[in-house]
C-alpha cells in the first residue's frame, strides 16, 4: 500500500518537473539565440563600431541592420545626436577682478571619428564629453577672460564669447567632438565692483545729457546770431534804397494819413496860462465848413 502511494506521488511530480525542465531549456536556447544572433542593429542617431574578439574595426557603421559573426564579433553603438553641456566657474579679468561665468554649449560626436574616439577615449559619447569638454571648458573661459578688463567683459561680450568658442572648438575637434553653439549665460561680479560700474554708467549718462544740452544751446545761439545778422542786413539794404524822392513820398503819405484822422479841431498850445490857436483861420472859412 505504501509502495503504491509513493509511485502515485512520483507520477504526479514527474509532469511538473518535465515542464520546468523544458522551460529552462527553452530559456537557455532563447538567450543563446539572442547572444548568438548574426544580426546587429544600429539605431537612428547612432553610429556603430564592430569589434572582433575585442579589437575595434576602422569602419564606422551607419544606422540599419548589419551581419556579424556570433560570439566572435560585437557591435557597439555611439550617440551622434546633439547634446548639451553647461558649467559655471570662477575666473579673473585682466584688471584682476573676480568674476563668475556661466556658459552653455551644444555639441555632437563627429560620425566620421566614431571609431577613433571609441578606441582612444571611451565607448560612449557622454563619457567622451566628460573627459574632453569638462576640463577644456573652464580652461578656455579663464584664458579668454584674462584678456579683457571687467568692464570690457560686459561691453565686449560678443567678442569674449567668440574667442572662448574658438578655443573650445579647436580642442574639441582634436578629440572628435563638434561644437554647434556656445553662449555665455551670465557674468557675475562682486557687489562693490557692480556698484562702481553702475555709478560710472550713471556718470557717463549724465555727461552725455550735459553734452547734448550744450550742443542745443550752441545751436540756439547760432540761430539767434544768424537771425540778427539777417535782420541787420535787411536794415542795411533798406538804408541803401532810401532816396530824397522816397522821403518826400513818405512825408506826403504821413500828412495824408494825419488829415484823414483830423477831427476838425485845431491844435492849441498853452503859453503863460493863455490858450492860443497855432493857426488862426477866418471865421468865414470855419462857417463855410
Amino acid at each position: 500500500m505504501k509502495s503504491t502511494d509513493l509511485n502515485s506521488d512520483r507520477n504526479r511530480r514527474l509532469p511538473a518537473f518535465t515542464r520546468l525542465r523544458w522551460l529552462i531549456v527553452i530559456s537557455i536556447f532563447g538567450v543563446l539565440a539572442y547572444i548568438g544572433s548574426p544580426l546587429a542593429i544600429v539605431s537612428a542617431g547612432q553610429r556603430g563600431v564592430l569589434t572582433t574578439m575585442g579589437k575595434p574595426s576602422e569602419e564606422v557603421y551607419s544606422e540599419g541592420v548589419h551581419f556579424i559573426v556570433p560570439f566572435v564579433q560585437e557591435m557597439h553603438s555611439m550617440d551622434v545626436h546633439m547634446a548639451k553641456n553647461e558649467g559655471q566657474g570662477e575666473a579673473a579679468s585682466k584688471d584682476l577682478q573676480a568674476v563668475q561665468v556661466k556658459v552653455i554649449l551644444n555639441y555632437h560626436l563627429d560620425p566620421a571619428a566614431t571609431s577613433r574616439v571609441f578606441k582612444e577615449i571611451a565607448s560612449s559619447t557622454d563619457e567622451v564629453a566628460a573627459r574632453v569638454i569638462d576640463p577644456a571648458r573652464p580652461e578656455a573661459v579663464k584664458a579668454v577672460t584674462a584678456r579683457f578688463t571687467a568692464e570690457e567683459l560686459i561691453t565686449r561680450r560678443t567678442e569674449v564669447r567668440d574667442q572662448i568658442a574658438a578655443l573650445l572648438r579647436e580642442k574639441m575637434m582634436r578629440h572628435g567632438l563638434i561644437l554647434d553653439e556656445f553662449a555665455i549665460v551670465n557674468f557675475s561680479f562682486s557687489q562693490s565692483f557692480a556698484g562702481a560700474i553702475e555709478a560710472k554708467v550713471r556718470a557717463e549718462q549724465e555727461k552725455l545729457k550735459a553734452d547734448r544740452d550744450l550742443q542745443r544751446i550752441q545751436v540756439e545761439a547760432e540761430q539767434r546770431i544768424a537771425s540778427a545778422r539777417a535782420e541787420a542786413e535787411g536794415l542795411r539794404l533798406q538804408r541803401q534804397e532810401v532816396t530824397p524822392l522816397l522821403l518826400q513820398l513818405r512825408r506826403v503819405e504821413n500828412e495824408r494819413m494825419a488829415i484823414a484822422k483830423w477831427n476838425g479841431q485845431l491844435p492849441t498850445t498853452s503859453i503863460g496860462g493863455a490858450t492860443q490857436s497855432l493857426i488862426n483861420l477866418p471865421s468865414a472859412a470855419l462857417s463855410s465848413r
